[in-house]
């Protein structure tokens, strides 16, 4: 039986009317929005979806479809948490996560702390265990020419 597993995320938004965005659970400023049922936050999204995969379990959109109109406007963190109980559940913890936000702007570097605390917590593991940082796409693509962002993740998680 293994004693580790590892799954890995990606998520996009577009942006669209807003003067903010929340990226791993942390509302940071911005000349626009996201456009999501939920609140968009693409850096959860993508860890939710690597703890899913590391799981065999789907993916986010499996565990909290656009079609419910219960998750429109919700608190990605809410599936961030149900993520990590699924893991719980089935005898697993988290042991690191790696995720990056990729995208011209916002710049997250003033924000990255915030955010790896806020997702330590709700991961239930040591902040020194998240990493959080950001790179672009040298203007390339949507994200560079700022229609929107990414994010991907890689977690590990271990037998509990």
């Amino acid at each position: 039986m293994a004693s580790i597993r590892i799954g890995q995320g990606f998520d996009v938004h577009a942006f669209g009317p807003g003067d903010h965005i929340v990226l791993g659970g942390v509302r940071v400023p911005h000349t626009q929005g996201i456009v999501a049922h939920s609140d968009g936050d693409v850096l959860l999204h993508a860890v939710c979806d690597a703890i899913l995969g590391a799981l065999a379990l789907g993916d986010i959109g499996k565990h909290f479809p656009p079609s419910d109109p219960k998750w429109k406007g919700a608190d990605s963190r809410r599936f961030l948490v149900h993520c990590v109980s699924l893991a719980n559940e089935l005898g697993w913890r988290v042991g690191n996560v790696d995720a990056t936000v990729i995208g011209e702007r916002p710049k997250v570097g003033p924000y990255a702390t915030a955010m790896r605390e806020v997702m330590a917590e709700d991961l239930g593991v040591a902040v020194d265990a998240v990493s959080v940082k950001a790179t672009t796409t040298e203007k390339l693509g949507f994200t560079g020419r700022e229609q929107g962002l990414a994010a991907m993740a890689v977690v590990l998680l271990e037998r509990a």
